[in-house]
């Protein structure tokens, strides 16, 4: 190992993190590519990660363990790890989610052999608290690959993900030209779309990156607009506008990014799309409605755990009442027949032509 400067860095940003971080941090340790340090930054934990990363600290060289006197924030805390680390390639790493041994010699064999591409990762395996596999995640970023930073910015800003791509491992001198992590709810999802205009990703066919799904993960213990307090603290009771936010982070990193001017130009059309995408226009409609009404955060959180409930039932509906409407204007053709209906209209064509052959048409 180079000790004035790893290869490898790998970041593990934790907020009481003691029943997963053994884990978390064995797994990292097991990697079969060992020239990497692990950046350990503890947010005032008030559990026993504190005990747990020094007894990691006192055995092994390449681990270093900061702590911070008070919390500050998980946008914080994660940019902090990065700021502290020294490799040519960076990893953020989760507390409660761990790694095949062989996830950084496959990522690093990826980035060494392309230069054109800054991010590597690879397929997810979810598992359960107890650590029992539940499923596999599917990204279904494909243009992601794509040398056109407009098609790479149209999938990560359009589609819907979990923002695991942030976990993979990237060329430090990318990173080094965003913002990093802000302060505000969703900063990992501006972050990745930064990225994103900077250079191509690359998705490694494997499932080596294994997440831990648990009722203490941020986006399950808060509510959306409560998530403010997981990101910043000390924004606790402020008036916030994360739709807002999204949107106008998403155009400054058009601005902020080397691009041409059409690519510029496409990546402004596709952040108009965004707003009548997955109802973003309306959720930022209801920022302001938050924003005004005094606990307007439980409406929110009643209407979307209500369409979450019937999603499938309004699907139906919108369904059946579409066949309804074709069915009764009877615009049916025959593109928009089921396959069955298709299939008998050409079986039929034999005996149709013979009927007509006999009535001399």
């Amino acid at each position: 190992m180079n000790e004035s400067r790893p290869k490898v860095s790998v970041g593990l940003p934790v907020y009481n993190g003691e029943p997963y971080l053994r884990d978390a941090i064995d797994s990292i340790l097991a990697q079969t590519f060992g020239d990497f340090e692990l950046i350990i930054s503890d947010n005032a934990s008030t559990d026993g990660t504190q005990k747990i990363c020094e007894e990691y600290a006192a055995r092994d060289s390449r681990i270093r363990y900061y702590r911070n006197e008070q919390n500050l924030g998980g946008g914080w805390n994660f940019s902090r790890v990065f700021k502290l680390s020294v490799g040519k390639y960076f990893r953020w790493a989760a507390h409660d989610d761990m790694v095949e041994p062989d996830y950084l010699s496959k990522c690093i064999q990826i980035l060494d052999s392309d230069e054109s591409i800054i991010l590597c990762f690879s397929k997810i395996k979810i598992v359960k608290q107890n650590g029992k596999v539940k499923r596999n995640y599917s990204y279904n970023l494909s243009k992601t690959n794509s040398r056109k930073a407009h098609l790479r910015f149209a999938d990560l800003i359009l589609k819907r993900h979990g923002c695991f791509h942030l976990f993979g491992l990237i060329r430090r001198e990318y990173l080094e030209k965003t913002p990093l992590f802000g302060n505000y709810i969703s900063a990992d999802r501006t972050l990745l779309a930064d990225i994103g205009l900077l250079g191509r990703f690359h998705e490694i066919p494997e499932d080596l990156f294994i997440m831990r799904g648990h009722e203490g993960r941020s986006v399950k213990a808060y509510p959306f607009y409560l998530r403010t307090a997981w990101w910043d603290p000390a924004n606790i009771g402020k008036k916030v506008f994360p739709n807002w936010r999204i949107f106008l982070e998403h155009f400054k990193s058009i601005r902020r990014a080397p691009l041409g001017l059409t690519e510029r130009f496409f990546c402004c059309l596709y952040m108009v799309r965004w707003l009548f995408t997955h109802w973003n226009i309306v959720k930022m409609a209801m920022d302001l409605f938050v924003a005004v009404v005094p606990r307007g955060w439980k409406f929110h959180l009643k209407t979307k755990n209500w369409y979450s409930k019937n999603k499938r039932k309004l699907k139906r509906l919108r369904q059946s009442s579409a066949r309804a409407k074709q069915s009764k204007s009877g615009s049916l053709t025959g593109h928009e027949l089921s396959p069955r209906i298709q299939t008998d209209r050409v079986n039929k064509w034999p005996e149709m032509q013979t009927l007509k052959s006999v009535r001399g048409e």
